[in-house]
């Protein structure tokens, strides 16, 4: 008798591809960035969310961190507040703030605790001014050789991951909003959701750092191509910053902040594509930009067979 030809056989193929990176990822966190298109598609909100449990119920440790840029802009426009951006940052006046605060902690962090949350108990909102896990002060960017105060937008002194690591222990997914109290002024700070999420990941001692965008990853001669760069090292990035679109550079300054302080791997991929996450670390080719450190001691396959 012949083999009958089982039609599920090619999903069998796709899982055992899986074998030696669910071998290698298996009780390592890792820091994800939500955000961009992933952010406000409905079907890929979905498609994020199933992801984060598959990495959790596959031995992993995922964090979940971000901003809200697109529903920030909306709520603001609802209360007559006007978005202003200087330097590639909001303007955030007091009056802001409380907007900001609201629709992160609120709204944002609320419905992806939700989303994640149809998979079981798993999820857990907090903010970065709980158990003072993000320590801000304010953050006054140089614009023309000048100091501009552009409101309560802060810049990280100090992470205390010790509730994330509970939490971690505890088996749960904690889902953080980027924003943090000041020690000094007593003030809440609307800090860059890329640069938290870097911060973090570092902290925690995490495996890899992954940034969702709606790029492909970092581009090797844009415009005049759509030519990903696969895999660079931190001194290689570091080269290509100051041409940067000015989107890209917190993401790009985070992935270097990240592997130069003991994370192995930072990743940007394209948030728009379905399921990512699970193609960039569960399959031979991955997507998006790969940053590994510098040196010798960069091992071979951190992801993908790049």
């Amino acid at each position: 008798m012949s083999t009958r030809k089982h039609t599920a056989l090619p999903k069998a193929q796709i899982l055992i591809e899986a074998l030696p990176w669910l071998t290698r990822h298996h009780g390592k966190t890792v820091v994800i960035k939500f955000g961009g298109n992933a952010m406000v598609d409905e079907d890929l909100k979905a498609a994020f969310a199933q992801d984060v449990v598959f990495l959790r119920q596959s031995g992993l440790k995922p964090v979940v961190v971000h901003g809200g840029g697109p529903q920030i802009s909306a709520q603001l426009d609802k209360h007559g507040l006007v978005s202003e951006f200087k330097a590639g940052l909001r303007v955030t006046t007091p009056e802001a703030m409380d907007v900001v605060r609201m629709v992160l902690a609120g709204q944002v962090q609320r419905e992806l605790v939700g989303l994640l949350n149809q998979h079981g108990p798993l999820a857990v909102g907090m903010t970065g001014e709980d158990a003072h896990t993000i320590t801000a002060t304010q953050h006054r960017p140089e614009i023309d050789g000048e100091l501009v105060d552009i409101g309560r937008v802060g810049q990280i002194t100090a992470i205390d991951p010790g509730a994330i690591q509970a939490l971690l222990d505890d088996g749960r997914i904690p889902v953080i909003s980027s924003i943090a109290r000041s020690q000094d002024d007593g003030h809440v700070y609307n800090v860059n959701a890329d640069t938290a999420a870097a911060a973090l990941a570092a902290a925690l001692g995490a495996e890899t750092l992954m940034v969702l965008t709606d790029v492909e990853g970092l581009y090797e001669d844009w415009p005049n191509s759509d030519d990903v760069i696969s895999k660079l090292t931190a001194a290689q990035l570091e080269k290509l910053l100051p041409e940067l679109s000015s989107g890209m550079v917190p993401k790009m300054e985070g992935c270097l902040f990240a592997v130069r302080n003991g994370v192995n791997t930072a990743r940007v991929i394209d948030g728009r594509v379905p399921h990512s996450i699970l193609l960039e670390i569960f399959t031979d080719e991955g997507i998006g930009t790969m940053v590994v450190p510098d040196g010798p001691h960069v091992r071979d396959g951190q992801g993908g067979a790049r």
